[in-house]
């Protein structure tokens, strides 16, 4: 088998310490690592001690996740936080100090290792003017090449006007932008089977789509680059449905944009953890072998163990093809070369 290079645009990473923001802030809510040493790995829990998540020393150590990156052929891995990190509920001043310390640790990382790691940065979405404020720093001070946000800002979907002037700011500084899942709709009503994560998440990614098409942004920002997680959830599934909704009830679907759904295929890209050589296939039929990039989820246990093995399987799929999809995509996106990491 060809060795190919890989470029892994949905990988996930915190700092290894994360300060007391209760005792700083004066409220509480905000997630913290218990580590135990022994067993090389952290428990994250909010700070009255509920237990979130297991995670391993993969997610907060260099050394570890560039052992499994050269066992797995991973050349660069494009770091952002665990989407839990956003606290879009916070105060505004506070999220802004909290995406400050997340954002200085993923660009020290970059730092000691640029050949391996790019960074995106995390913004305070619920104040605007900082998170415009923090963008700028990402660019001009910190290095990182675009940020990631989320499918929604509590109660804002991404189409909502003060959502707006962030993506432009994005698009006029050349920042790209990562569309992960978080606080999944609907998951009062699915506390068993993890379904907020099978079933929750995938209607997040459609709604973040759908939300910058029906609202023009995509229309209105034509060169901002989006990226969407998990193979863009149910969007690519549904999106018949959603043609078909657009053309039957104008009157509530085309009111801020008289552009068809189905026109701007192509116009964004989708990372390609679909776990299934059926729908990945489909994605790239859909939106173009160019706008499918490498995408793993790691370290996570919803990602794909090696990264870029189904892409690697397939059959199908031209050499040119899999280049495509496991980096070309990814530096377009990125707005990188590939000379900066060989």
């Amino acid at each position: 088998m060809v060795k190919m290079f890989k470029i892994d645009i949905h990988t996930h990473i915190l700092p290894p310490e994360i300060p007391n923001w209760k005792d700083k802030f004066g409220y509480g809510g905000f997630i913290q690592l218990n580590h135990d040493c022994e067993a090389c790995h952290a428990n994250m829990v909010d700070d009255s001690g509920k237990f979130f998540r297991k995670i391993k020393d993969n997610c907060f150590e260099a050394e570890p996740r560039l052992k499994e990156c050269d066992e797995h052929g991973v050349g660069v891995q494009v770091l952002s936080t665990v989407p839990v990190m956003f606290n879009y509920w916070a105060k505004p001043n506070d999220g802004w100090v909290i995406s400050q310390y997340l954002n200085d640790h993923i660009a020290s990382m970059v730092q000691k290792h640029p050949k391996r790691f790019v960074g995106l940065g995390t913004l305070p979405m619920q104040a605007p003017e900082l998170a415009i404020k923090e963008l700028e720093r990402c660019k001009t001070e910190l290095g990182l090449v675009g940020v990631e946000i989320g499918t929604h800002i509590n109660d804002w979907n991404l189409s909502h006007e003060r959502v707006f002037p962030v993506l432009e700011a994005c698009e006029k500084l050349g920042m790209c932008v990562f569309v992960h899942p978080w606080d999944m709709m609907g998951k009062e009503r699915m506390p068993e089977y993890w379904l907020p994560w099978l079933v929750g998440m995938p209607a997040e990614s459609s709604l973040a789509i759908c939300s910058l098409i029906f609202g023009g942004v995509f229309e209105r920002l034509p060169n901002l680059k989006v990226a969407f997680a998990h193979g863009g959830g149910s969007f690519p599934s549904t999106i018949g449905r959603i043609e078909h909704g657009f053309n039957m009830r104008p009157d509530l679907c085309a009111k801020d944009n008289a552009k068809s759904p189905k026109s701007y295929l192509g116009k964004f890209y989708l990372d390609s953890l679909t776990h299934s050589p059926e729908v990945l296939r489909y994605i790239i039929d859909l939106i173009g072998v160019d706008k499918v990039c490498l995408g793993s989820d790691y370290p996570f246990p919803l990602g794909e163990v090696k990264p870029g093995e189904l892409i690697e399987s397939m059959s199908d799929l031209s050499l040119a093809d899999k280049e495509a999809l496991l980096h070309g995509s990814a530096l377009n996106w990125l707005g990188l070369n590939k000379n900066l990491f060989v």
